[in-house]
């Protein structure tokens, strides 16, 4: 079950990916600053999209492995260290929507991750962060040219 949710993630990452980026192509270059950096934050949050679905991608091909029956299938496939005396512990694995993670439990209780690259998790919260702080950018932007106008309106009334 866990595989199917984690390729609608994956489906709805770039679905949302694409859309963001042909919005922000739309705007980028087009209709002064404010305008601009809502393009730029749009093609920013695709990105971040991109990347979420990259990690998913990791985290559902882990999740196949693990739910994958058969003669070698315990110690769950993913979750294999490579020292057997402690791959005999695992016992269950976890899927971690955000941040995303492949979590690997041994009957001790303690955990570890595999499987997704280090970079994907910072690189999303880069991109996202780098994707709000653009659009607060260009809502900042657009008030005070809109303050400004109001401004320059009154003073031209008699």
């Amino acid at each position: 079950m866990s595989v199917l949710l984690c390729l609608l993630a994956v489906l709805v990452a770039v679905v949302s990916g694409v859309v963001f980026l042909g919005r922000g192509l739309a705007r980028v270059g087009r209709g002064g600053l404010a305008r601009s950096l809502r393009g730029l934050a749009y093609v920013v949050a695709a990105g971040a999209a991109v990347m979420y679905a990259w990690g998913m991608l990791y985290v559902a091909g882990a999740a196949l492995d693990a739910e994958d029956g058969g003669a070698d299938s315990s110690p769950i496939r993913p979750c294999r260290t490579g020292v057997r005396e402690r791959d005999y512990w695992i016992d269950d694995y976890h899927v971690w929507w955000v941040p995303v993670r492949f979590v690997c439990h041994r009957s001790d209780g303690t955990t570890y991750d595999r499987e997704v690259p280090g970079y994907v998790n910072p690189a999303l919260a880069g991109l996202t962060v780098g994707a709000v702080a653009l659009a607060v950018s260009a809502r900042s932007i657009s008030a005070r040219s809109a303050s400004a106008r109001s401004v320059d309106e009154r003073a031209r009334r008699p």
